[in-house]
């Protein structure tokens, strides 16, 4: 454990709730030239530090959104170049989850009263000394631009206020203050394992106009997670206003999915040129409303001065697809923009309402997809082990939402008392083994396996005498289509079904997380657990091949999680294509079986089925938000409504990426790209063409290198490129053509035209 000099320190007046704290020193003599300067900086509350008025880095929101309780992490950045004979440490504080709003109660300050900030500086010399100076009492704290901030609610500024003389030496003021030494355990500081929060990319308005009811809006054209960085000039007092949503109701801004949170940003001008970001607060939003624009909404349009500012965790893109249909080259986009929205520092359900929480079972269905289209491997591995800490400090409870703030906010009434959930609770071992299957990494497993296990058996224990997972509360296939918009968990899956079956996915997950790591004991225990529920299951729910409740997920999960013999795998197969066709080809699962409902199609023969589910465009389908203008996932299949009203359903989203986990499929199934061993060591290429797609294009960045297949139908003929990525080989399967082993490098195929099968 790391031994600290610095202290957390808090100021002693409230400021506004966004103080600005400075500490000021001099370099020890006769030591040298500085040959490094680290400085390690955290928060109770969000931070930025500056280091002789220089940013000390571009990162976002630090420290982010961990498990207080028992961990808080902290940056390390490298200011070297920042360091002088007199250096400034400034720091400006935020109230970010530590303080702010969470969830959908209207509270706050769950994890604390006072705003806190760390910061340590060590210096080290060319003479070997090391200098460390930290923040402590000797501190001082004074008043910020901003007068309010909350994630929820927005940020106010006032650039009368400004003042970067703070950062200078010499600096006093009489209107700052003394601070004081929290009560503080820095043994819970602990350094990130993922990614920071920095801004991605920016974009510029695409449309200015005043709606019927005389407001200026303005449309950025993608929605997005982000604030709006406002370029302005106008009279000094005056205020301008940025109420951001995701979609326009009625040719107004659709603010009602955002429940109680404000997504306002609210700029006093200075009366000269001012530059305004929000960076203690995000939105998500592709929509602005702006008031009180000097000029007004041709002042506006005709001199820019509004900028989007798109933010996520610095995950780099490894994975992409495209194919010759352009709806579901945007619903692959969508999912991108989805997951990158999502990705801020916890990978929450939706970036916008009064929610913004960690969900487990968005991230059970989404993890596979994630983990192509972003190197996602240690920002979910930070999650996870947050996941891995309230779990054992709940008797093995994986909780519905990680860091888990609910614990202190009373539940609807329909959760019930707090337990093991399927799916949700299974993230403690879905997600880790879908990071393995992904990168072939395995400290992942090594780290969860403990937390693994501790689920696996506590879910063991919920069992009832009879085998099964037949009592407690469950989301079951929660969000079905056909369930009402006020309960989303009234599917027609039958909940205790989907809960035994993705009890026997996890317990064979275990056992097979436990092979890998040479555990014969647990491999042998959660095999047992497996077959015993696969006996029940068969015993119990399966009566003449028929599931019970005999729909679409069931039939899903059953063939995808492998519980039935042949006979029972090929009944389930044309009883799900059955199902399918009688449902017009439209979407009839929820968050439980909608990641897996194609890869069961496919599995069991029954491909232009899965196609034809994939490409219908009438609601409820993957492509009927397209055909809606949707740029991400929607929560519900019809967020929006065909007559463009917003679904009446007090939870509605317009970015939620759990319903985007059909990526994976089309990474894997159309674009022909999968690992058959962990890290893509050995590479499945399998295109599977259908659709009346006439090409696609598959392309990841694996831990050995490049992977990349590309296919067209040309003349009735198939032509297959693909690229094997050094330290691997591939199994090449083409349809009609025998399979084939290759090694890397660059490769060409064609499928002959008489043996070649069209879907």
């Amino acid at each position: 454990m790391t031994t600290w000099q610095a202290r957390m320190i808090a100021a002693d007046k409230e400021f506004d709730g966004a103080p600005l704290l400075r500490g000021e020193f001099d370099l020890d003599d006769g030591h040298g030239d500085v040959e490094s300067a680290t400085l390690f900086l955290s928060a109770l509350g969000i931070v930025e530090a500056w280091v002789n008025g220089e940013r000390a880095s571009e990162d976002l929101l630090t420290p982010g959104w961990s498990s207080y309780e028992w961990r808080v992490r902290y940056s390390e950045l490298d200011v070297t170049h920042l360091i002088g004979p007199t250096t400034v440490i400034g720091l400006a504080l935020g109230n970010g989850w530590y303080r702010g709003r969470l969830a959908w109660s209207g509270g706050s300050k769950y994890y604390g009263e006072e705003l806190g900030a760390f910061a340590e500086l060590r210096v080290r010399f060319a003479d070997g000394h090391e200098q460390i100076i930290g923040s402590d009492d000797s501190w001082t704290a004074g008043p910020s631009a901003t007068t309010a901030n909350d994630l929820y609610n927005g940020q106010s500024i006032d650039a009368r206020r400004f003042d970067d003389r703070w950062l200078a030496p010499g600096f006093t003021s009489g209107k700052w203050s003394a601070v004081h030494v929290l009560d503080d355990d820095l043994g819970r500081l602990e350094p990130y394992i993922g990614p920071p929060v920095r801004r991605q990319l920016e974009l510029k308005p695409v449309k200015v106009w005043t709606s019927p009811a005389g407001k200026v809006l303005v449309d950025f054209g993608q929605n997005m997670v982000g604030w709006v960085r406002v370029s302005v000039n106008g009279p000094a007092g005056e205020v301008v206003t940025i109420r951001h949503a995701e979609v326009l109701e009625e040719n107004e801004l659709g603010t009602r999915p955002l429940r109680s949170a404000e997504a306002t940003d609210r700029f006093t001008l200075s009366g000269g040129d001012d530059v305004f970001e929000p960076t203690l607060t995000f939105h998500g939003f592709r929509y602005a409303e702006v008031e009180g624009w000097p000029g007004g909404a041709d002042a506006l349009r005709d001199l820019g001065g509004l900028t989007a500012v798109v933010i996520s965790s610095d995950m780099k893109r490894i994975g992409h697809f495209t194919s010759s249909d352009p709806l579901l080259n945007r619903l692959h986009e969508n999912a991108v923009w989805g997951m990158r929205g999502n990705f801020v520092d916890v990978p929450t359900d939706c970036p916008q309402r009064d929610e913004r929480l960690g969900w487990t079972g968005d991230l059970s269905a989404f993890a596979p997809s994630a983990a192509f289209l972003f190197d996602s491997r240690d920002f979910l591995r930070d999650w996870l082990r947050d996941l891995a800490l309230e779990q054992k400090h709940d008797g093995d409870l994986v909780p519905f939402v990680v860091p888990n703030v609910l614990k202190y906010i009373e539940q609807p009434a329909e959760f019930g008392a707090p337990d093991t959930a399927a799916v949700w609770s299974d993230a403690a071992v879905w997600v880790p083994w879908a990071l393995w299957a992904a990168y072939g990494d395995k400290r992942v497993l090594e780290e969860q396996f403990e937390s693994m296990t501790g689920h696996a058996r506590r879910l063991r224990s919920k069992l009832s005498a009879n085998g099964l997972w037949d009592t407690g509360f469950q989301f079951g296939d929660w969000l079905d289509p056909d369930a009402a918009p006020d309960q989303p968990w009234a599917a027609k899956a039958d909940k205790h079904v989907v809960a035994t079956l993705c009890a026997f996915r996890t317990a064979s997950l275990v056992a097979a997380a436990a092979a890998v790591l040479g555990d014969e004991g647990a491999a042998t225990e959660f095999g047992e657990m497996a077959k015993e529920l696969r006996a029940a299951f068969t015993e119990h729910y399966v009566s003449g091949g028929v599931i019970t409740s005999d729909c679409t997920t069931v039939y899903a999960l059953a063939i995808v999680f492998g519980i039935l013999g042949d006979a029972g795998r090929e009944f389930a197969g044309n009883r799900l294509a059955e199902l399918v066709e009688e449902s017009g080809f439209r979407i009839s699962t929820g968050f439980a079986g909608t990641p897996f409902v194609t890869d069961a199609l496919t599995d069991t023969g029954h491909l232009d089925e899965a196609y034809r589910l994939l490409l219908q465009t009438e609601n409820p389908s993957w492509l009927y938000s397209v055909t809606m203008g949707a740029t991400t996932i929607w929560e519900r299949w019809d967020s929006m409504l065909p007559d463009g009203s917003i679904n009446p359903g007090e939870m509605t989203s317009f970015n939620h990426y759990a319903l985007g986990a059909v990526v994976d499929w089309m990474h894997r199934t159309i674009g022909g790209l999968a690992p058959l061993e962990p890290g893509y060591r050995r590479i499945l290429i399998a295109p599977q063409p259908g659709g009346g797609l006439q090409w696609a294009e598959s392309r990841v960045e694996t831990p050995l290198g490049l992977a990349t297949v590309r296919w067209e139908l040309l003349d009735g003929r198939l032509d297959v490129s693909v690229t094997v990525p050094d330290g691997s080989e591939a199994v090449l399967r083409l349809p009609g053509a025998d399979e084939e082993i290759i090694g890397p490098g660059h490769h060409q195929r064609t499928a002959s035209p008489a043996t070649l099968t069209f879907h």
